[in-house]
């Protein structure tokens, strides 16, 4: 395995996280492809002994049995103090008008309920995974500040917001003298770059780590085009038809060229993808969502690829605009 730091912070990340909305309790109104409280075991334990040492989860995932999964797991297979754990708030809890956002009252019940699920006293990496409008940012990154200063977490990030919320955000924290932002989570893939028109410049310029999600849209970009719906996940996934079917003709053309570069390589195609993200500066680590130990291979296995600046053209060539969606 591979390890950088964090954006600029000395926080020693292996370049692959696993990623764990994929793992939880379907019942609980989540995807009906997720992996069950076994599976999800057996697939963190392959990551722990391939060296992977950075997990990725929220509060809302699979209304909070991906923390809890997670978390034993965890505790049965490895010290706490060798693994980083990032966790998330922002989504629906509760049906109160409490229940979710980024309000101080908010942060402090989440915080508390995400450690009970995890069973931990701090998590590494506490994240707002989406911007509230409803909130001033004065309060949400004070709220923040404090949670890092009781020992609950030892650094804050964010997610999928635009690049001038974030950058008030972190104008904010450096104004009052809070804890800053030391990463950002975006949506960031072959198929899917409108992030690098402001946000990753401005994450490059600051000093921010880059920890994309979905960088195999959704698996869009792990099979050939006429097989993207092929996979359970593929048919029944509302978030990837929101997120890409207003660019099928676009994405049809990056998907073809990567079969090209991966039939060219004799890889897989979501090696070539993964090796695309990982060979970009501003990327400390790639999360990845993994059902099967073949995903978790193919993703180890993607650190080992090595692309020319032919290959990096060839892969970005065909790639038009998008509608930026959150």
């Amino acid at each position: 395995m591979q390890y950088n730091n964090l954006g600029k912070t000395g926080l020693k990340v292996s370049r692959i996280c696993l990623g764990c909305m994929s793992f939880g309790d379907a019942s609980k109104g989540w995807h009906p492809w997720v992996v069950n409280e076994e599976a999800g075991r057996g697939l963190i334990r392959q990551s722990l002994d391939a060296g992977i040492n950075f997990f990725d989860t929220a509060n809302v995932y699979a209304a909070g049995s991906s923390e809890e999964f997670l978390g034993r797991a965890l505790r049965d297979f490895t010290r706490r103090d060798e693994v980083v754990v990032a966790t998330k708030v922002h989504g629906k809890m509760r049906e109160d008008p409490n229940g979710q956002g980024l309000s101080r009252k908010a942060i402090f019940t989440e915080i508390d309920a995400s450690l009970k699920r995890l069973g931990m006293d701090y998590v590494d990496l506490y994240q707002i995974h989406r911007w509230d409008g409803t909130t001033p940012i004065e309060e949400t990154v004070e709220a923040l500040h404090d949670v890092v200063k009781s020992g609950k977490a030892r650094y804050i990030g964010a997610s999928t917001m635009r690049a001038w919320q974030f950058g008030k955000a972190l104008h904010v924290s450096d104004l009052r003298g809070w804890t800053r932002f030391v990463c950002m989570q975006p949506q960031y893939n072959l198929a899917y770059r409108e992030e690098e028109r402001e946000l990753l410049p401005l994450c490059a310029a600051d000093g921010i780590g880059v920890i994309p999600w979905s960088p195999l849209a959704r698996g869009r970009l792990a099979r050939p085009w006429s097989e993207r719906a092929m996979t359970k996940r593929g048919q029944t996934d509302p978030i990837s038809v929101r997120l890409y079917t207003n660019a099928e003709a676009a994405d049809q053309a990056v998907v073809e060229r990567l079969t090209d570069v991966a039939t060219l390589h004799a890889k897989p195609q979501a090696q070539i993808a993964l090796a695309w993200l990982l060979h970009k500066p501003v990327v400390s680590s790639v999360i990845v969502g993994a059902t099967k130990p073949q995903h978790l291979s193919d993703a180890i296995a993607s650190l080992d690829v090595s692309l020319t600046q032919e290959d990096m053209h060839s892969l970005e060539e065909p790639y038009l605009p998008h509608e930026w969606i959150l």
